[in-house]
């Protein structure tokens, strides 16, 4: 006489699975449940925009193509436009000095107030909480605060300069050779409080031991952060640079609120010059071809960064 197999009511999912190897299919599914859902998201909101965008920079898109649906293909006519484009080659190389002058400004103020707040002295945190101002007001707000403050006629600035007996009429923003030099230092004075919070960060997880042997080789403050503090900060440096590179190369918002790319083009930076070609001019591709050109910049310093950290790790 047979015995009727009972199923249970749960064990359906798992119908075909070896009773050793659920755990680990359970464990597994589990797994890609926490993946899929982030791929999906990934494929949605950044790999279809970034695809949609490289086959614009192919297609003659203008406004029309709103309304009806039509693109058509022009082959390269966008980007050789924009190569050819004097402004493109002016507006790369703002892009380059922009980016590394702010980079390297941030990171060595950011890095001295980091050393700095190390020491314990009254009203460390208070004077540690308000350098985080800067970071914390959007930066259109700044850029506008900025350019009131710049102004050549009744900025404070300038009022200033003019107190104590100096040059009080400087166009910081209205000359073409003060004007990207003036963007930067804003930048700079936007980017120190993220700079010094991450580094003072890292700087909190350098072991005592190392100072006190340092000292008791006689070694200076200098050779000291030289030879020890530079060198166990090595990570936290290249995570602000990279963060700082990320966020710095694409800046619209803030040289729109300065300056609107001028005087003459002299702060018209990569980020600018897509915006101008797609909602100004109303170029579509030509915007395209731009921002396309600032993606395949970041993806080369991904690599490179990558690459550098794999060869370290080595």
């Amino acid at each position: 006489m047979t015995t009727p197999t009972v199923t249970a009511r749960g064990a359906a999912p798992t119908a075909g699975v070896p009773a050793a190897a659920r755990p680990r299919h359970r464990r597994r599914l589990a797994q890609w449940g926490f993946v899929v859902p982030a791929v999906l998201f990934m494929l949605l909101f950044f790999g279809y925009p970034l695809v949609r965008n490289v086959v614009m920079s192919f297609q003659h898109y203008t406004p029309k193509t709103f309304f009806t649906g039509e693109a058509p293909l022009n082959g390269f006519d966008n980007w050789s436009a924009v190569f050819r484009d004097a402004l493109f080659g002016k507006a790369l190389w703002h892009t380059l000095v922009f980016t590394a002058g702010s980079l390297l400004g941030q990171f060595c103020a950011g890095l001295a107030l980091a050393v700095f707040f190390t020491r314990r002295f009254p009203l460390n945190g208070v004077l540690r909480s308000l350098i985080l101002l800067p970071w914390l007001v959007p930066m259109v707000v700044s850029g506008i605060v900025w350019r009131r403050i710049l102004d050549q006629d009744t900025g404070v600035l300038n009022s200033f300069l003019d107190t104590v007996g100096l040059d009080g009429h400087t166009p910081w923003l209205t000359s073409p050779h003060m004007a990207l030099l003036s963007v930067i230092l804003v930048n700079i004075w936007i980017g120190i409080p993220f700079n010094m919070v991450i580094l003072y960060g890292g700087l909190q997880e350098v072991p005592r031991e190392l100072y006190e042997a340092a000292a008791l080789d006689g070694a200076s403050g200098w050779r000291t952060f030289r030879s020890v503090t530079l060198p166990t900060l090595r990570p936290v440096i290249t995570v602000v640079l990279v963060l700082g590179f990320m966020s710095t190369v694409k800046i619209l918002d803030l040289i729109l609120a300065l300056t609107d790319g001028g005087p003459a083009d002299a702060t018209q930076t990569l980020g600018t010059l897509t915006y101008q070609n797609s909602f100004v001019r109303l170029d579509f591709g030509a915007g395209a071809v731009v921002g396309n050109v600032l993606i395949l910049i970041s993806a080369v310093f991904a690599v490179f960064y990558l690459r550098a950290n794999r060869t370290e790790g080595k």
